[in-house]
């Protein structure tokens, strides 16, 4: 098995739906994440073999090779679309991996892209032939016994006896690492869209008081610790050689397991405990975690359950603070950790999908 090394990793600034990237449909989007990050990685854009998406909401089509043709890849590189909702980032990514790894490519562009501003109607057709539009498609197969990701969102926080205020606050210390970053962020992020951001927009001083006139979803669950519906991309590449000197990421192990489908926001915990019995690490060895922050009390919960140290956790604010593009949240963690470990330190990433899924992989950061 030969080695795989991620050598770079890009993104766009996450932008709330209808803001800044609103104009840019997907390849439009992905393709300058695409070509900074091949260019970051000092390799010819030729050599890359394949391109690996995640996308969630898109019109289909493989937007995977509408995107390769977009940005600066040769024309062989066919492009791979993968759909597991919010994990298909970080899963593209450890995909790309373990092609790497089996020898069947050397080099590999791997991430996801998201535009909720853009995305395509859905139409239901019913046996009536009346078109139906939805905006969640089923995740299992009982539909009547599906609940909204919101009440399941509450469910957690019931479980964990996390009140509101427990949820809100941690919401503000995501918006306030996120701001106090702002500054610290320019090298991962590629400027794209009309403002030319370098920095994610949405992250502001919040409040209990604001966060106490925020419209509920579902119980304790509100606008306020739940992350806003966003547009953005991320990639990184993976090849099996790095210059000696160079920083890269090493995958030391990643798990992707399925979990009750009525509560996927603690799908995360079976995938954590995967790679810590695999690896043989545990919390006390990893320097930084990034994890995802769909609600407030999924992420709080997947802290507490895991026993994760919560200084170490989304040290620069989590996706409460920028938004959750869906397809390309998973990539957003690696390329955080990418940008933020130092030679000899361990990373941990970590995402929840709905129908009970849930991610982690563990990275060593070299050079």
């Amino acid at each position: 098995m030969q080695s795989a090394y991620i050598v770079s990793a890009k993104r766009s600034i996450v932008s709330p739906i209808n803001g800044s990237l609103s104009s840019l449909p997907i390849n439009e989007l992905a393709a300058p994440v695409i070509n900074n990050a091949i260019e970051a990685s000092g390799i010819n854009a030729d050599a890359v073999d394949e391109l690996i998406v995640s996308n969630a909401l898109g019109a289909g089509g493989n937007p995977a090779r509408l995107i390769a043709l977009s940005s600066n890849l040769p024309e062989k590189v066919a492009g791979l679309s993968i759909d597991r909702q919010c994990v298909g980032g970080l899963d593209a990514i450890m995909l790309g991996i373990k092609l790497v790894q089996s020898g069947s490519a050397n080099v590999i562009v791997a991430g996801g892209v998201e535009s909720y501003s853009n995305r395509p109607v859905r139409l239901a057709q019913a046996y009536d032939k009346i078109l139906v539009p939805y905006n969640t498609p089923e995740f299992t197969p009982n539909s009547n016994a599906e609940i909204h990701l919101a009440e399941a969102a509450y469910i957690i926080a019931e479980k964990f006896g996390f009140t509101q205020m427990d949820q809100d606050l941690f919401a503000i210390n995501s918006h306030a690492k996120a701001l106090d970053s702002k500054k610290s962020l320019s090298d991962e992020i590629v400027r794209i869209g009309p403002e030319n951001f370098s920095f994610d927009p949405y992250a502001r001083n919040l409040s209990l008081k604001l966060c106490g006139r925020a419209p509920k979803l579902f119980g304790s669950i509100s606008h306020a610790n739940t992350a806003i519906s966003a547009d953005a991309a991320s990639f990184v590449v993976i090849c099996k050689n790095v210059v000696k000197g160079e920083k890269a990421l090493k995958l030391i192990t990643g798990s992707t397991v399925g979990a009750n489908p009525k509560l996927p926001g603690l799908a995360p915990l079976d995938a954590i405990k995967g790679v810590f019995d695999v690896s043989g690490l545990n919390e006390k060895d990893i320097n930084q975690v990034e994890i995802m922050e769909a609600y407030a009390s999924q992420a709080m919960a997947c802290i507490a359950g895991s026993g994760l140290e919560t200084v170490k956790t989304n040290p620069k604010g989590g996706a409460l603070a920028r938004g959750h593009p869906i397809g390309a949240s998973g990539a957003i963690l690696v390329t955080r950790l990418f940008s933020d470990l130092s030679p000899g330190e361990v990373g941990l990433a970590a995402i929840a999908a709905a129908g009970g899924i849930g991610s982690a992989a563990l990275f060593g950061c070299i050079g």
